[in-house]
């Protein structure tokens, strides 16, 4: 059983570390290609897609386990539970602020529309969602700003 168990972690590892090698992979050929911005904005709304579904659906296998509610309390204690969770735990809390005030104040400078569906998805649904659209969102004004 335990072997089965680490196993599976192992798997999970793996997948995340490929995952992760594809995006700078994308990364690199988005530097390298002069590749149009209206293209780029679109990858933006996918990953901001994919952004939605996952914790959404971690989320719903939460309140599955945990329930009957998202119990927040409870959430968090899991969230923070051993060194590895906090650790992730606490990179995201600082490095979601710090993206959440350059969005807002690059909303600001843009004066981009919508920036009220950002928050709302930042605080509803995931800073995976919400930094994301909103690089669609900024990526789509700046090519309104340009024409």
């Amino acid at each position: 059983m335990v072997e089965f168990f680490l196993s599976k972690n192992i798997e999970k590892a793996l997948i995340l570390v490929i995952l992760n090698y594809w995006i700078l992979l994308i990364a690199l050929l988005f530097s390298a290609m002069n590749i149009q911005k209206n293209f780029v904005s679109y990858v933006y709304l996918a990953i901001a897609m994919a952004g939605a579904i996952f914790p959404v659906y971690s989320n719903i296998k939460f309140v599955q386990l945990y329930g009957p509610g998202f119990n927040i309390f409870s959430f968090i204690n899991l969230a923070t539970n051993n060194p590895a969770s906090q650790s992730l735990s606490f990179d995201l809390f600082f490095l979601s602020s710090a993206v959440f005030l350059w969005m807002f104040i690059e909303s600001r400078r843009l004066s981009l529309k919508h920036f009220w569906i950002v928050v709302l998805g930042t605080f509803s649904i995931a800073i995976a969602f919400s930094a994301p659209l909103f690089l669609f969102l900024r990526e789509r004004r700046l090519i309104e700003l340009e024409t």
